[in-house]
Order: C-alpha cells, then structure tokens, then sequence
C-alpha cells in the first residue's frame, strides 16, 4: 500500500495507529469485523513499507485488490537459498584481482564505519568471525535489538550487534511451530557463511581439514553486522517466504544498516509482486545498498533473477585456487580433479574402479544408479572397488555417502554434461575427486573397455595461482533478463565457488543428516557465497566514500571490473567457452580499482520511479515503492536511465542513448573509445569530457547503427570506455537487431 510517512520522532504509539488502520481497512472486507482481520494479519508492516499479510481466502483477496488504496496483492511465495548445497573467503585472487589491497583496508579502516545487515538463516553467534574483541561501543544511529525469545544462549555483542527472526509466513504453511523455532541462531550454515563473507572478523589459522589454512576475514572485516533470519527448513523445496522478507526489509531499514545481503531468490517477477524488488526500493530510498545474488539455475539462459536495477544482482565465478586431487588410471593415464576428503587410500595402491551404472541394485533402474543414488547401488558388485557416480539431481555428498554405504573404498565423481569443467571441492566423507566432464568421459571409456580396471586416487593439497581463472561458475544464472530486457543482469560477477567461511555448529560440513563431523569453517558454492563478497566491498566504499549514493557504488564497482582472466584472456564459462555479460554482467569485480572510479553514472529515487513508469505501471501502483503522489514524466524513455550498462535487446535500424557522468575523482580530460558490438557501428558525441570540478556532470549521446543490410540475428556485445589515462570507466554494450 506504498509508503508511510512517519515524522522524525516516531513512537510505538505512530506504529499502533499503522496497525489499527490495516485492521480497519481489512475489516471493512471481513463483514465489518476488526477482530476477525485481526486474527486474518499476521504482519503489519509499520515501519517503512505501508502494508500487512494476511490469511485470506482467494475471492477476499481479489475483492481487496480491486481498492484504489491497494496497490498489489500478491501470494506469500517460497525463495530459495542460492547455494549448490555442497564455500572461500574473500578470495585469494592476486595483483589486481578481488582481495582488497592492504592500503585499500587500511584507507577505509577495514568498514568500520558500516553496519552490514544479511537476510538469511541467521547466524552462529559463537563463530570467532563475531569476536568482538578490539571492537570499541556499538554505534549511537543502531536501534536493532537482539531477539532472543527462546534461546537464553544466543548473545550479542560490538560486532554482531543485532539479531531478528520472522517465520510468521513460514509457519503459514509449515503449520503451528513450536520455540526451537524463535530464535535467530543459524543451525544451517547458511546464514554464518554469507555474514562472515561480507564482514567477518580477522580469524587466524582457519581451514577446512587442513585445507586452504590462513586468516580468515569478510570484505569489511571491522564492519559491524546484523543477521535477519528469515529462511527456515525448506517447504517444497522453499525456504524463505515473501511476508518474512518484506517484515525484515522493514525492520533492516528501521535499525540503521547502511548494507544489505541477500542471498535469496526466486524466479523473476514483476516488480509490484516481488518483495525482495518491493523491500529493497525502500532500502535504497533511504541510501542503503542492497546487494542480492543471481540465482543458481544456470548455465540456462533467462535463468537469473533478482533484476531490479536499484539492487546489485552478483553471478558467481571461481577464484585462483584449487584443491587438487588427482586419478590415476591403471593406464598410467592421470587426471586432474578436486576434493576436501579427509580420509585417503593408500599412496600408490590400485584398486578396482566400475562404473555406478554397472553395479545398479535388481530393483534399480540405471539412471539412478549411474547418479549413486539411496538404495540403487549393490553392495555385492560395490565393496572393494573405487566407484565412478555421475554428477546431477541427488547432493554430490551423498553421492559419496552412498557409495560408502555400499562398501566402495573411493568415489570418483565425474561432471554431467551441463556442468562441463566446473569443479567443487567438497568435504567427502571417503577418499574421493570431482573430475570435469570430459575427463569423465575418458575415464568411464577406461573402466568399460578393459578387462581388469584399477585406479588411485591421491590425498588433495592446496594449490594457489591456478590459471585460468576467474571463470564462470556452471550453476550461475545468467541474463537475458526477462522482466525488463532493456537492463544487464547480472550486473558484476565475484568469487562463488569453493569460499571457506564461518559454519554453525548445528550441522556437518556436509549439510547432511548422516554427517556427525562439525566444523568451524567450511567451503560451499553458489552465488550465495559470492553476493557477500560485493556486499563486503560496499561495506568498505561506504565507509571511504559516505555520501556516495546506492547507484553511485553500484556505478564504481561495475565501471572498474574487469572480462580477462589471469591469463589476460577473454572469460570463459564452466565449458572453456568465452562467455559474455549475459553471466558476468560489467565483468569480474575489483575493488582496488573500485574505490577511485574517476567518474560513476548517477541515479535517483525519482529515476526510478521513471523507469517504472516507462514498465507500465501506474501512478497507482507506483505507490508500493514510495509515498506520497508521483507523476510520470511524460514522454518517457527508460533506454536513457542512467545505468553503468548500455542494453538495447530491439535495435531497429539506429538508436541514440543519452547517459550523464559525475566527476568523483580529480580533474580531468576523459577521450571515448569504443569496441563495436558485430554488425554495429558505434558513434559517441561528444567524444571527449573535460571535469574540472569534484560532483561536476557532462552528458554523452552515444548512437548505435546497423551496418549494413546483414544484421546480426543474435546478441552482440561490446565495450564503451572513458579514460583519463588514469580510470578507465568501462560500460558493456548489449545488442539484438530487431
């Protein structure tokens, strides 16, 4: 129902009428009855976002959104988590790659000015990544509490300095829960390692059985954090739910985080009905930027979600460090591949390899053998040998569950065709490597075309300086973006795959229920793991740079990514094949380079609120995102909103985009230059920028043309970059002729 309009003094007593109205306006439906609304709302949004969640049944719901006040209604829909269930700390990648320099630490005092707020599971408040130590008092603007109804045991402290739970829409469908379920404890994981990635404390000698030891440390590791639990035990595979999202929006805003993490999502919706679309509006109104992950459905096109503009949506891509555990075949053949195995086979020996398809159970079918899945495997053909399971569907730990069960000494765990070279270390729970798809290949070619097969396999080691790399995680979504085309997504890719960070204590690195071991630190993939590594370098930028606005930061770390890997070569994706902006959107991120941007492209609230005029929505409707009347612009072209990316997915002939820089550095005279898209010609007027003062702005209008009568028929990209000699200001450019 929009937005309120609370003055600066606010009491309980300003919250009281918010939720008596909402009772009144429902009521007025429920035959007049304020009781019976409220026993139906069992959220009224009070604080920022102006309005509640309610059970009602589906013709009470279509009657309320016929009101002229009700700007949307929409079911309470489950998201998921995005993580491929199998992490790094900010990531190891060297020079000028994605950990900060020690100068760029110490210049923004490690964002000890920022308060970073996840939603997510929660947190693990015993993780030495919360250690509060050095830490001096807790901001004066925070006005968070630590809810802790249930749990006496959880405790906040100087560095996590607040905790909430919501699961009112959760326990919508869940049914009635009982008090293990009041408390912002992490018993998933989850949560711990997305906080800790963005701002963790400095944790020395931390690891993963041995592997990857060093000091641990978030983005803005002197940052103070605050967890908003709002993702429970999955419910047909959803474990976080609209009405718990936007109640923690509304809280995050209330409390004072200047960050805020998301990874969470679902598929991509219209604006008015997403809430993560809805809550994040009303974060970046009152300057905080909120950063959200790409989703894990790739590598399928039009997968990603999260595609607001006003928020940054974060892809995942690997980082220059592996753990190594190699195959050798009896053939003397060896093959690179990767693990977390604690145990190991003795060095040298060989041991019988089969194929999981040859050794299915009578009662099995072959496919789910071949994926080492509950129940398919016979232990008679099994025991003694070392098993080779098809990657897919079941988790790749319980693969090697599986196999253990069944009495296989070692796993080898080939990649299915869609996962290609993409890699994970995982901590099995036997000796076992994850080999690429190929490798796969020659390997199963090896085990069905001789008479006696063995292999070996060896213990893994920690290997830093790998090449090539980043490259483009398999599961990461990717763009075109298909509620608004005319907008990259993803915006920015970062470290997502094999991220070491803090764990909780409830559960087995594993995740599974099978796995008793517990863990401090613990390696999991997705673009859950890399959104935190971008929220943890906003936490530094808004610390260095305070009165930089949500798109000014969004500008600065997209400007300055960067396409080439360690190698110097163009990115590739999980099949060694050069990718494109529809998965790392302005590049991989760098934010050495990002703190000194030269120039950044500038928005406002009221751009916004334009573009979403542009999409069709009325000033009605527009309401949901602010308050107050707003009136379109009228003509409108949102091809011209002020994004750090160019898009045009319809060129029809020629198109002339009109973008706007502010100087945020020195003075300076900008030249353009541009790396046509195929097909397209590319003109910029003017073509050189002079700025002689800090915040001042010049416009460009860049025109694009098809060559020819042979227009390319696919998307095209290309590069449009400003330089001083100094900054280099780099924007992609997407075409599809019409």
């Amino acid at each position: 129902m929009g937005a309120h309009i609370h003055g600066k003094e606010v009491s309980s007593i300003d919250y009281d009428k918010v939720r008596d109205s909402h009772h009144e306006f429902l009521g007025s439906y429920l035959g007049g009855s304020n009781e019976k609304a409220k026993e139906a709302i069992f959220y009224s949004y009070t604080r920022h976002i102006n309005g509640f969640s309610a059970m009602l049944e589906d013709e009470e719901a279509i009657e309320i959104s016929k009101h002229p006040q009700v700007v949307s209604v929409f079911e309470n829909r489950g998201r998921k988590l995005h993580t491929t269930r199998s992490w790094n700390f900010l990531g190891l990648e060297h020079n000028d790659g994605i950990i900060p320099s020690s100068s760029l630490w110490k210049k923004a005092r490690f964002g000890e000015d920022s308060i970073i707020g996840n939603l997510d599971t929660g947190a693990w408040p015993e993780a030495e990544s919360f250690s509060d130590e050095g830490y001096g008092p807790i901001p004066s603007k925070w006005r968070g509490i630590c809810q802790s109804d249930s749990d006496p045991t959880f405790h906040c402290n100087r560095k996590l300095i607040g905790a909430r739970y919501f699961n009112k829409g959760y326990a919508t469908l869940a049914g009635s829960l009982n008090s293990t379920f009041n408390t912002p404890r992490d018993t998933d994981g989850h949560g711990s390692h997305t906080l800790s990635t963005a701002g963790g404390n400095f944790v020395e000698g931390s690891n993963v059985f041995g592997y990857g030891n060093g000091t641990a440390k978030g983005g803005s590791p002197k940052a103070r954090v605050a967890a908003y639990k709002v993702c429970w035990t999955p419910i047909s595979g959803n474990e976080c739910f609209d009405a718990d999202i936007l109640a923690a929006f509304d809280m995050a805003i209330h409390d004072g985080v200047d960050v805020l993490s998301v990874s969470l999502g679902g598929e991509a919706v219209a604006y008015a009905n997403d809430s993560i679309a809805i809550g994040s509006f009303h974060a970046v109104k009152h300057g905080i930027v909120v950063v959200t992950s790409a989703g894990n459905s790739g590598p399928a096109v039009s997968t990603v979600s999260n595609v607001a503009p006003w928020v940054i949506t974060v892809g995942a891509s690997t980082m220059d460090r592996q753990f190594p555990s190699y195959v050798t075949l009896g053939n003397n053949k060896r093959y690179k591949g990767e693990s977390l195995s604690v145990e190991s086979l003795p060095k040298g020996k060989l041991f019988p390899i089969i194929t999981a398809a040859s050794a299915k159970a009578t009662h099995a079918t072959t496919y789910d053998a071949q994926l080492c899945k509950a129940g398919a495997l016979d232990p008679k053909k099994v025991k003694g040998t070392i098993l080779v399971c098809l990657r897919g569907e079941n988790a790749r730990v319980d693969k090697g569950q599986q196999a253990a069960l069944a009495g296989a000494v070692a796993m080898v765990l080939a990649n299915d065709y869609a996962s290609g070279n993409e890699i994970i270390a995982d901590p099995h729970v036997l000796p076992a490597t994850q080999i690429s798809y190929t490798d796969g290949l020659d390997v199963i070619a090896y085990v069905n075309s001789t008479r006696a097969p063995t292999a070996s396999i060896t213990h893994p080691t920690t290997q830093l300086g790998t090449k090539p790399a980043p490259v483009m995680a398999a599961f990461s979504s990717i763009g075109p973006n298909t509620v608004t085309p005319q907008i990259l997504k993803p915006d920015i890719t970062a470290p997502g795959v094999s991220i070491i960070a803090a764990f909780t204590g409830a559960q087995g690195p594993t995740e599974q229920a099978f796995d008793k071991r517990r863990v401090k630190f613990n390696s999991v993939s997705g673009t859950s793991m890399s959104c935190p590594h971008v929220s943890g370098i906003v936490g530094l930028l808004k610390t260095l740079h305070p009165t930089w606005s949500p798109s000014a930061i969004k500008s600065a770390i997209m400007t300055t990514a960067r396409t080439r890997d360690n190698s110097v070569e163009p990115m590739l994706n999980a099949s060694y094949i050069k990718t494109s902006p529809f998965a790392y959107g302005a590049g991989h991120v760098r934010p050495n380079r990002a703190m000194d941007p030269g120039l950044v492209y500038d928005l406002t609230i009221y751009d916004y609120l334009s573009f979403l005029c542009a999409q069709g929505y009325n000033e009605t409707q527009i309401k949901t995102f602010t308050q107050g009347p707003f009136k379109c612009p009228d003509p409108i072209n949102f091809i011209n909103m002020n994004l750090p990316s160019i898009t045009v997915p319809n060129l029809n002939s020629s198109v002339t985009i009109t973008r706007t820089l502010k100087n945020v550095g020195s003075p300076g005279t900008y030249k353009a230059r541009i790396r046509n898209p195929i097909g397209i010609s590319a003109v910029v007027e003017p073509n050189s920028l002079e700025f002689k003062n800090i915040n001042e702005e010049k416009s460009f209008k860049l025109t694009l043309k098809v060559k020819g009568a042979n227009a390319p028929k696919d998307y095209v990209f290309g590069q449009l970059i400003w330089s001083d000699n100094k900054h280099y200001v780099r924007s992609p450019i997407v075409v599809k002729c019409t």
